[in-house]
C-alpha cells in the first residue's frame, strides 16, 4: 500500500538512519530544531523548556536549550559523549508500553485537545494506526542492541490526496524533567508525543484538522460566542466548554436483568466518549457513579467495560449528547479496494485551485450561490454518468477553507463551462473545516459538481474526490465554449446555443402493460437519449441537452419511442425551431408521424422547455 509513500521534503528516512548508524550519531533534524520557532507561532514559554531525548542508550549528550541546536549539516551528537544520566527523560524508554490503547494520550499544556481526541479513536483500531506508525516493531527501542538506534523515527499522514513519509528526531520540549504536550500515562511510553511533533511539522494548519478512527467520531463541546474566559470553562454537568473529546464506542444497551432483560425490547442508544485530559467526567444520567447503571445486569456493564474511575472515560445517553455537543465530526472509512469482499466504491481525483485574473472569463474564485454575478467563475467538474440504481452516490471534497460543493444536474452531453443556474440537485454546507463531506442519493444522469469558497477573491487549491458506484470519468471543465480551430472557416462556426429540456409526455399510446417509453432529441448530428420510463402512458423524461448550432434553418427533432424486447416502436415526434426570440418557453406539442408529407398527429404530446440564444455562454 505504501509504495507510493513520498518522503516529507525528500527526507529518506532509511538512507537517514544508516547515515547515522554508521557515523554513531544521534540523529538531529535540521528541518525541525530545538527552538523556540517549533514551538511557538510568536512569543515565548513561560518557563525554560529542555529538550531532551527518551533516552542516549547509557551514553548521554547533553540535551539542547530553546535556540541553541546545532545548524543543519552539523555532525549530531556523539554517542561517546559522556554526560549525566539525569538529563533522560527516562531508563526504559519505549513506543509501545502494553500495546498502544486510546487511553494512552492525555493533553499538554497546548490547546491541543482536538489531536489528542483523534489519536484516541485512531489508537482504538489496529489496521489504521499501522498505517500511521509505519515498521512500528523495528522503530521500537531495543535495550538488548542499544547501538542500534539512531534517534530517529518516521510517520505517515495522509496530505492533500497522498501519503507522507514524515521524519523527525526524537529530542522532545519538557519543563522540570516532564513532557510538556501530548505524553502518555506511563512516563516511558512515547509513540502519541512523537507522533505529535511528527504532525506539528508538517505545515498545515491544523487548527481546524480532525480525524478520527474507529467510529469515525469527535465529538466537540461548543457554545456559541465563547468569550476567552469562557473556553475549556467546566459546567455544572461536568463537560467543559469549547473542548474536543474522542467518541470510544457506540451501543444499544439492553435495560433490565436476567431473563427479563431478553424478552423486554427497550434499548438505550448509548455513546462512550473521553476527555483528551484524562479527568473531569460528565457527571449527569449515566455518568460512572449514576444510579441509571442499576437498571443494566452486572454481565452488560463488564461486557460494555463501564468503571468507576476519573479516568476521563464515560457514557452518555444519544439525546444527551445531542442536546450538550453542537459539532460531531465523522471520518469515513471508504473502501475502494477491488480485493474486498464488502461494498467498494469507484474514486477520480481531481486536484484544482481558486486563482484570481482581471479577466472574468479566466477567474476561478468567484464566491458562493449568493454572488450571482460572479458564481460561475468557480472551478467546474462534470460527472458524466453517476450511475446509482438504488444505492448512493457519494462526493467527497477536501480543501483548505471553506469549500463546499454545489452540484447541479446539467444536459447529458454538456462539454462547456456552466454560465447559468440550473436545477440544484444537492449542496453541502460551508463549515469552518478543512474537509467537507457530501453524501447524497442522486438518480443516473451528468452532473457538475462546483467546490466554491464563501467569499468571491480566496485563493489556494483544493483535491475534489468523487465516490461512485461505478466509475465515473470524472474531469474538469476548462472551456467556456466551442473553440475556433482552422476547421471552422471551412466547417463553420456555432452561431446559436440551444438548450432543450424534455418534461414528460402524456396520452402516448398504451398497451396491456403500460408504454416504455424514451426520448431521444436530434440536432445537427447530436443526440441525446433519456432513460427508459417502464409502464406508463404519462412519463417524466426529466432530461436535457445543450447544442451549439451551426444550421439555423435545421430544426431540432424530438423522438418518443417505445422500448421492446426484438424492435423499438416509433410513437412520434416534434420538430422545435428553437429561435431565441420566441418569448415563450415552454411548450406543449402534439406528436406527429414522421413519414407522410402531410404530417398526422399521433396519440400523445410532449412538453418542452427550450432555452436559445446568440450568445455561447448564456447557458
Amino acid at each position: 500500500m505504501f509504495s507510493c509513500v513520498k518522503p516529507y521534503e525528500d527526507q529518506n528516512y532509511s538512507a537517514l538512519r544508516r547515515d547515522c548508524l554508521r557515523r554513531k550519531v544521534l540523529f538531529e533534524d535540521p528541518l525541525f530544531p530545538a527552538t523556540d520557532d517549533s514551538l511557538y507561532y510568536k512569543g515565548t514559554p513561560g518557563p525554560t523548556v529542555r529538550w531532551k531525548r527518551p533516552k542516549y542508550s547509557g551514553h548521554s549528550p547533553a540535551p539542547h536549550r530553546m535556540g541553541t541546536v546545532p545548524r543543519p549539516g552539523s555532525s549530531g551528537c556523539p554517542f561517546s559523549s559522556l554526560r549525566a544520566r539525569a538529563l533522560d527523560i527516562c531508563e526504559d524508554p519505549r513506543l509501545f508500553v502494553d500495546g498502544i490503547s486510546s487511553h494512552d494520550l492525555h493533553q499538554g499544556q497546548v490547546g491541543n485537545c482536538w489531536f489528542v481526541a483523534a489519536c484516541s479513536s485512531l489508537a482504538s483500531r489496529e489496521s489504521l494506526w499501522q498505517k500511521v506508525i509505519p515498521d512500528w516493531k523495528e522503530q521500537e527501542w531495543d535495550p538488548e542492541k542499544p547501538n542500534a538506534y539512531a534517534g530517529i523515527f518516521h510517520f505517515h499522514f495522509w496530505r492533500f490526496g497522498e501519503w507522507v513519509d514524515v521524519v523527525i528526531d526524537d529530542r522532545l520540549p519538557t519543563v522540570n524533567n516532564q513532557l510538556i504536550y501530548c505524553h502518555s500515562n506511563s512516563r516511558n511510553e512515547f509513540w502519541c508525543a512523537l507522533v505529535e511533533k511528527a504532525y506539528a511539522k508538517n505545515p498545515i494548519s491544523t487548527k481546524n484538522t480532525k480525524l478520527a478512527g474507529r467510529g469515525g467520531l469527535l465529538g466537540r463541546l461548543r457554545l456559541e460566542n465563547l468569550t476567552a474566559a469562557d473556553m475549556e470553562a467546566r459546567l455544572a454537568c461536568g463537560l467543559v466548554k469549547g473542548h474536543a473529546y474522542a467518541v470510544t464506542d457506540v451501543r444499544k444497551v439492553r435495560l433490565g436483568h436476567g431473563l427479563l432483560a431478553f424478552f423486554k425490547s427497550e434499548k438505550l442508544d448509548m455513546i462512550r466518549l473521553r476527555n483528551p485530559w484524562g479527568e473531569r467526567e460528565w457527571n449527569g444520567p449515566w455518568s460512572d457513579t449514576s444510579e441509571e447503571w442499576q437498571k443494566v445486569s452486572k454481565s452488560e456493564r463488564e461486557k460494555m467495560g463501564v468503571t468507576v474511575q476519573d479516568d476521563g472515560e464515560f457514557w452518555m445517553t444519544f439525546e444527551d449528547v445531542c442536546r450538550y455537543f453542537t459539532d460531531i465530526i465523522k471520518c469515513r472509512l471508504i473502501n475502494t479496494s477491488y480485493l474486498s469482499i464488502h461494498k467498494t466504491w469507484e474514486e477520480a481525483r481531481l486536484h484544482g485551485a481558486w486563482t484570481l485574473h482581471e479577466d472574468p472569463r479566466q477567474n476561478r474564485s468567484g464566491g458562493c450561490i449568493n454572488h450571482k454575478d460572479t458564481f460561475f467563475q468557480n472551478p467546474d467538474s462534470i460527472v458524466p454518468s453517476m450511475v446509482v440504481r438504488g444505492r448512493r452516490g457519494v462526493v467527497g471534497c477536501v480543501s483548505a477553507w471553506p469549500s463546499p460543493s454545489h452540484l447541479p444536474q446539467v444536459e447529458e452531453n454538456r462539454q462547456y463551462r456552466m454560465h447559468s443556474l440550473q436545477h440544484k440537485a444537492a449542496s453541502s454546507i460551508y463549515i469552518n473545516s478543512r474537509s467537507v463531506f457530501l453524501r447524497t442519493d442522486q438518480p443516473e444522469g451528468r452532473y457538475v459538481i462546483i467546490p466554491t469558497t464563501f467569499e468571491p477573491g480566496y485563493t489556494g487549491e483544493f483535491l475534489l474526490r468523487v465516490f461512485t458506484d461505478v466509475p465515473s470519468n470524472c474531469r474538469e471543465l476548462r472551456l467556456d465554449e466551442p473553440p475556433h480551430t482552422c476547421w471552422s472557416s471551412l466547417c463553420g462556426y456555432p452561431q446559436l446555443v440551444t438548450q432543450v429540456h424534455v418534461l414528460g409526455a402524456a396520452g402516448l399510446k398504451d398497451s396491456p402493460t403500460g408504454a416504455n417509453s424514451y426520448v431521444i432529441i436530434k440536432c445537427e448530428g447530436d443526440k441525446v437519449r433519456s432513460a427508459v420510463q417502464k409502464g406508463t402512458s404519462t412519463p417524466e423524461y426529466n432530461v436535457k441537452g445543450i447544442f451549439y448550432r451551426k444550421k439555423l434553418s435545421q430544426p431540432i427533432t424530438v423522438q418518443v419511442w417505445n422500448h421492446r424486447v426484438l424492435k423499438d416502436e416509433f410513437l412520434g415526434q416534434v420538430h422545435l425551431k428553437a429561435d431565441p426570440d420566441d418569448l415563450q418557453a415552454l411548450h406543449t406539442l402534439h406528436l406527429r408521424d414522421r413519414n407522410s408529407r402531410q404530417p398526422s398527429d399521433l396519440p400523445g404530446t410532449v412538453a418542452v422547455h427550450i432555452l436559445s440564444s446568440t450568445s455561447l455562454m448564456a447557458v
